[in-house]
C-alpha cells in the first residue's frame, strides 16, 4: 500500500512532508473556525477591533526595534545575540531613574518634551555602551570559533547582565512616571485612538525608516552590506571589518534603547532587571518571521507579531472555546516561532540560505 502511494505521488513523496501538509491544513482550519465563531458571535464591536489594531501596532513597533538588533548582527556575523534583550533592559532600567528625577524636579511637567528627550538620550547611550562592550569583550575573541560557542556565550552574557543590573538597581519592579501630554485620544476615522499609542507607532516607524535609509544610502551602510556579503573580501577591499561590526552593535543598541523608552511610555509598569527576556524572545521571533538577516523583514515581522499577539486571543482562541485566552498572549509568540520554523524557515522576506551559510 505504501509503495503504491509513493509511486502515485512520485519519488519526492515522504511521510514527513505529508504530515507537515496535514498540519498546515489543520492550522488554517482552526484559524478560520475560531475567527468565524468570534465574528458571528458579535461579542466585540468595530471600535474594539480598531483598539486592538492600534494596540498591536504599538507593541509590534517595539518588537520591531528590538528585532533589528538581532537581524543586523546575524546578517554580518551569522550569530544570534541572545543577550540583546538585556541591552534593551539596560537602557530602559537606567533611564527609569532619570525619568523619576525629571518628575520629582518638575522638569517633566514644565518641559515634557525636553524631559522625554533626556530619557531617550540616556537609554540609547547606555544600551549602545552595553552592546559595544558585549561585542568587544564577549564576542570578538570568539569570532572564529565554532558557531555554537558564541551562542552559548550570548546566553551566558544574558544571565550576567540580568544579575549585574539586579545587583546595581535592586530586584523591585519600577514604573515610569506618567506623561501628561501623552494622555487623551486622537480621533481617526471616527474612532478614538490613545495618543501614546500613536506617538509610539509614528516615532518607531520614523526610526526604522531612518535606519533603512542609513543602510541603503550612506558609505557606512554600504560597508555594512559588503561585510554582510563577505567579510574577507570586504577586508581585502579596504573596509575596516571590526569598525563595521562595532557600528552594527552600536546601532542595534541605540534602537533597543529607544524601544525601552517606548515601552516605558506605553506600558510604564514592570521595569526590572528581568524585563528583557520575554520581549527579546518575541523580537527574535519577529526577526525570524520577517526573515533573519533582512532589515525590512525585521520591521514587518515585528508589526505582524504585535498584531497577531493583539488579535489572536480575542479573534481565534476565544472562538475555539479556550478559557482565559488572554492569559495565553505570551505563548502566541512561541507558537508562531515554531510554525515559522516548520513551514517557512527563511521567513517572509528572507531568502533560502545556501548550505555554506546554513
Amino acid at each position: 500500500m505504501a509503495t503504491a502511494i509513493r509511486q502515485r505521488l512520485g519519488s519526492g513523496f515522504s511521510w514527513v512532508n505529508l504530515l507537515l501538509w496535514l498540519l498546515r491544513i489543520g492550522v488554517v482550519v482552526l484559524v478560520i473556525l475560531g475567527s468565524a465563531n468570534t465574528l458571528i458571535s458579535q461579542k466585540y464591536t468595530v471600535a474594539n477591533w480598531v483598539s486592538l489594531f492600534f494596540s498591536g501596532l504599538a507593541q509590534g513597533s517595539i518588537y520591531a526595534l528590538i528585532a533589528l538588533g538581532y537581524t543586523m548582527v546575524y546578517g554580518i556575523l551569522l550569530m544570534i545575540n541572545f543577550a540583546h534583550g538585556e541591552v534593551y533592559m539596560a537602557g530602559a532600567f537606567t533611564a527609569f531613574f532619570v525619568a523619576s528625577a525629571t518628575a520629582k524636579s518638575g522638569l517633566l511637567e514644565s518641559n515634557p518634551w525636553a524631559a522625554i528627550g533626556l530619557w531617550f538620550l540616556v537609554s540609547m547611550s547606555v544600551a549602545t555602551l552595553v552592546a559595544v562592550l558585549l561585542e568587544r569583550i564577549a564576542y570578538r575573541p570568539l569570532r572564529n570559533a565554532p558557531r555554537l560557542v558564541p551562542l552559548i556565550t550570548a546566553i551566558g552574557a544574558s544571565y550576567f547582565l540580568q544579575y549585574t543590573f539586579r545587583g546595581l538597581y535592586g530586584s523591585n519592579f519600577r514604573s515610569y512616571p506618567e506623561v501628561a501630554i501623552l494622555r487623551g485620544t486622537v480621533t481617526i476615522l471616527g474612532f478614538n485612538v490613545p495618543f501614546v499609542q500613536l506617538f509610539v507607532i509614528l516615532a518607531a516607524i520614523l526610526l526604522m525608516l531612518g535606519l533603512n535609509a542609513f543602510v541603503e544610502r550612506t558609505k557606512t551602510g554600504k560597508s555594512m552590506r559588503a561585510v554582510a556579503e563577505d567579510k574577507e573580501i570586504a577586508g581585502l577591499m579596504g573596509i575596516d571589518v571590526n569598525r563595521v561590526i562595532v557600528t552594527t552593535f552600536a546601532i542595534g543598541g541605540m534602537l533597543a534603547g529607544a524601544a525601552g523608552i517606548f515601552r516605558g511610555l506605553y506600558q510604564p509598569q514592570g521595569i526590572s532587571a528581568f524585563m528583557g527576556f520575554l520581549p527579546g524572545l518575541k523580537a527574535f521571533t519577529a526577526a525570524v518571521l520577517g526573515g533573519i538577516g533582512s532589515i525590512p523583514g525585521a520591521m514587518v515581522g515585528g508589526l505582524i507579531l504585535g498584531l497577531f499577539e493583539s488579535f489572536g486571543p480575542n479573534l481565534i482562541l476565544e472562538g475555539l472555546g479556550i478559557a482565559s485566552a488572554n492569559q495565553l498572549r505570551d505563548a502566541i509568540a512561541i507558537v508562531l516561532l515554531v510554525f515559522v520554523l516548520i513551514f517557512r524557515p527563511q521567513g517572509i522576506m528572507g531568502e533560502k540560505l545556501s548550505e555554506e551559510k546554513a
